[in-house]
């Protein structure tokens, strides 16, 4: 009996299952893990980042095999997963082209005789729990600033991801770095004895509330460090434009992004009175071109959701919405594991929709008066990852910049994601950062040394 398996969503057919590791197994990895970070913390930062380039360049040199294995595994269309491999490279190059000032000491102005800096030392082996909507681009945003730092890397993958899962392993081995990046296909109980081993010393979790509040427990028992990036329900806030179309298309893209099961997703659809009726009108002639199809095919813009039990739970979302009030303007019918493009308005606060996470092809629009109600309807939510203002108006969007509660603002844009920008949020949408600068900060031993002499 095993966890792991290879589930094709667009057919529902297994392809391939996969051990789970053994607790002997699981022993022997921990303990590579630490005898390996006892050699690897003294390897010099150039040649950590030699070695994380090398990786880099894997990538690219197997990006056709390595998207078409997500798109088995989870149904990304093949140009989203061929995307995704792409800036997964790009993630890791940029900390190979970044260790200077990732491992640079950090002069401090002081008052006394001598000097002091900062140094930032690694501190161990880290446990990264990583989800299945992007098998790569959540690994590399992890791992490599991580190794870069000279710490190393047990890495649990999501259950239906075990191919990726030892395909990212073998490009970290042929590169050279046997030992510091380490593949286990473990339980969650596993996973806890893995937090709770003396040499492990943080853990970094990307997936639901569920999973972020479960692991934050256990590692605070244990005194860990961790990480967490957790949900999203993400405003899009349309208050003027020049470009209805323009408009209307980046709400498309930021929502339909990865078949709508992206954290950072736009979510929510918040609109002046003014453009309302436009924007539902065009919005919703957008969803149903949206073309659902086989995720191998060049033309398709929605493939499977990531499982037929994915897709129920979607389902069941937009059914409830409707029951409880909310008006459903296109789409809503589900075929196996594939949802079309959807659209949802009327949605008010008593209804369960206003407050959940629609991880899937669903918006929902909102009606506003002006910038003061869409800032209320933004923040009443218990998330706070990104969100998106579209705005003619340079000062307005400076005020919301600031008003909005989230760990990430675009204005005028989406899709705009890139290895330099930090990514994370508030509330309940996380408590750390990653990519940037930022993400090598998040595990590593400040340490001061003071010297007077």
């Amino acid at each position: 009996m095993t966890d792991y398996a290879v589930i094709n969503p667009a057919t529902g057919e297994t392809l391939s299952t996969y051990p789970t590791i053994t607790d002997e197994a699981l022993a022997q990895a921990i303990e590579t893990a630490d005898s390996t970070y006892r050699t690897w913390r003294t390897v010099s930062p150039a040649e950590r980042a030699a070695g994380i380039r090398r990786v880099a360049e894997l990538h690219r040199e197997r990006r056709e095999e390595l998207a078409d294995i997500i798109v088995r595994e989870m149904g990304k269309p093949l140009e989203a997963a061929l995307g995704e491999v792409d800036f997964a490279a790009d993630i890791t190059e940029y900390y190979a082209d970044h260790v200077d000032k990732i491992t640079g000491d950090q002069p401090l102005d002081i008052e006394g005789d001598g000097d002091a800096i900062i140094r930032r030392s690694p501190i161990g082996v880290l446990l990264g729990i990583m989800p299945w909507n992007f098998p790569y681009y959540q690994v590399a945003r992890f791992a490599a600033p991580n190794i870069v730092v000279g710490n190393t890397i047990l890495l649990k993958h999501a259950p239906q991801c075990p191919e990726s899962a030892e395909a990212i392993e073998k490009i970290y081995n042929d590169a050279g770095l046997a030992g510091v990046y380490v593949n286990i296909l473990a339980t969650n109980e596993q996973a806890a004895t893995v937090i709770a081993d003396r040499r492990v010393q943080g853990v970094s979790v990307t997936g639901s509330e569920r999973a972020g509040s479960a692991v934050a427990e256990l590692a605070g028992r244990h005194l860990k460090k961790v990480a967490l990036e957790l949900g999203g329900s993400d405003p899009f806030i349309l208050l003027s434009t020049d470009d209805l179309d323009a408009a209307v298309q980046a709400g498309i893209d930021a929502r339909l992004d990865n078949n709508g099961q992206s954290c950072n997703a736009a979510k929510r659809f918040i609109v002046a009175d003014d453009l309302y009726e436009s924007f539902v009108e065009k919005f919703t002639a957008a969803m149903d071109a949206a073309k659902v199809g086989d995720p191998f095919a060049e033309d398709t813009v929605l493939g499977p959701l990531s499982s037929l039990a994915a897709a129920e739970r979607l389902a069941a979302q937009v059914d409830n919405a409707v029951a409880q009030g909310a008006t459903l303007v296109t789409g809503g019918v589900r075929d196996g594991a594939f949802y079309p493009g959807t659209v949802l308005t009327d949605v008010t606060s008593d209804m369960d929709a206003y407050r959940e996470e629609f991880f899937g092809p669903v918006g929902v629009v909102y009606r506003v008066a002006g910038e003061e109600e869409a800032v209320e309807i933004a923040n009443d939510t218990s998330f706070g990852l990104g969100s998106y203002i579209f705005t003619t108006d340079s000062e307005q969007a400076a005020r919301m910049a600031d008003q909005i509660d989230a760990g990430m603002v675009y204005i005028n844009c989406v899709l705009a994601d890139e290895p330099a920008l930090p990514f994370g949020g508030v509330k309940r949408s996380g408590t750390s950062r990653e990519m940037g600068l930022l993400a090598a900060d998040e595990f590593v031993n400040k340490k001061l040394i003071r010297t007077a002499m």
